[in-house]
């Protein structure tokens, strides 16, 4: 078999694996998106202490939103009077985990790493609210809403537009709205991430042995190049599945890919900006702070359970219960709902031509 053909076949393999679930995933996640009032998080939010770090963390868990989508969410809790320590909270589980990245997460990872995902997630986010809370002080909502006032940041327009209440409609409505702001948008913004691990992870499964990376897998050494790989790299939760797939069948450890997971997604440049523009230095670097230290201390305990588990055989039967002509189905839907914005411009550009 060639390489080129080995590449095709490990790449046809995992894309027809993922469909499904990411289908599944961006479902449940639009439904999430257009079913949960902006109201009723503010309700939850805006109280100081830990009960509101807590359900910040909670509630930011299944939210489909990427590492840039949950910055103006974010800026309009804060303006709506979420404290430091909640908006920081909320800033970190939201990009970290959601239901379409957990849903991928099965179908190229197995369950071991499906459930300690999210669970790390949350602990990442109480973690790095916690330390907001204890070390940088908290101003009333009324100054933090006139220091924003002064200081407009680009995302501000977006964030007052999450705050205004959609007028009321049928849960049938609101439900096909939350599908179709899935696919239209969500799926667009988290394409190309999603495109790429895809291709790095059917290189890895065509070219790497499964051992090549053994000799560090454990190490710390490898968790550090986790951290720098993931910090200033901006990619959404779910495109960063099929890279951590890679790396782990290249070898290296559940632990080291899980600090990847967390950090990847949680931080880039515009997030950590926006944090202290908004929510001062100290706050920035508590933010930053928290996330390398829960993603070390997580990435440490995996690997200590991970042992008892068989992560290879997970990622390779995962998903053989899943009929062929859903997988099928799935990715064709996929490929064309990506295709469909080149053929509105083809289309256009014909007409615009047909009328000259």
């Amino acid at each position: 078999m060639t390489l080129v053909s080995s590449y095709s076949e490990a790449l046809w393999q995992m894309s027809m694996e993922a469909a499904p679930w990411l289908v599944l995933g961006l479902v449940i996640g639009g439904l999430f998106k257009s079913l949960i009032p902006t109201a009723f998080l503010h309700k939850h939010l805006t109280q100081p202490g830990l009960a509101s770090i807590i359900k910040a963390a909670i509630l930011g868990i299944p939210l489909p939103l990427c590492s840039c989508g949950v910055i103006p969410a974010a800026i309009g809790l804060r303006q709506a009077g979420a404290s430091k320590p909640a908006t920081t909270s909320f800033l970190v589980s939201t990009p970290e985990t959601g239901v379409d990245s957990i849903s991928i997460s099965y179908a190229m990872m197995g369950p071991f790493m499906t459930i300690i995902r999210p669970v790390a997630a949350l602990f990442s986010a109480l973690f790095t609210g916690l330390l907001v809370m204890l070390f940088a002080g908290e101003e009333s909502p009324q100054q933090a809403k006139q220091k924003q006032s002064a200081s407009p940041s680009c995302c501000a327009s977006s964030a007052e537009k999450s705050q205004q209440e959609a007028p009321p409609q049928g849960i049938l409505k609101s439900a096909w709205d939350g599908i179709y702001y899935a696919f239209s948008d969500l799926y667009p913004s988290i394409l190309k991430w999603l495109v790429i691990g895809l291709l790095f992870a059917a290189a890895v499964q065509a070219f790497v042995a499964e051992d090549w990376l053994l000799q560090w897998g454990d190490s710390w050494l490898v968790m550090f190049m986790m951290l720098l790989i993931g910090i200033p790299m901006y990619v959404c939760a779910t495109g960063s599945t099929p890279i951590a797939a890679g790396f782990l069948m290249a070898g290296i450890s559940p632990g080291a890919v899980l600090v990847y997971l967390l950090a990847g997604p949680a931080t880039n440049i515009a997030t950590l900006g926006v944090v202290r523009e908004q929510m001062g230095n100290k706050t920035m670097w508590l933010y930053l702070l928290g996330i390398i230290g829960s993603a070390l201390f997580m990435g440490v305990l995996v690997n200590v359970f991970a042992s008892q588990f068989e992560i290879n055989s997970q990622i390779n039967h995962s998903h053989e219960f899943m009929p062929y002509i859903l997988q099928l189905l799935s990715l064709l839907l996929l490929v064309w709902v990506a295709l469909m914005p080149l053929f509105n411009k083809a289309i256009k550009k014909d007409q615009s031509s047909c009328c000259d």
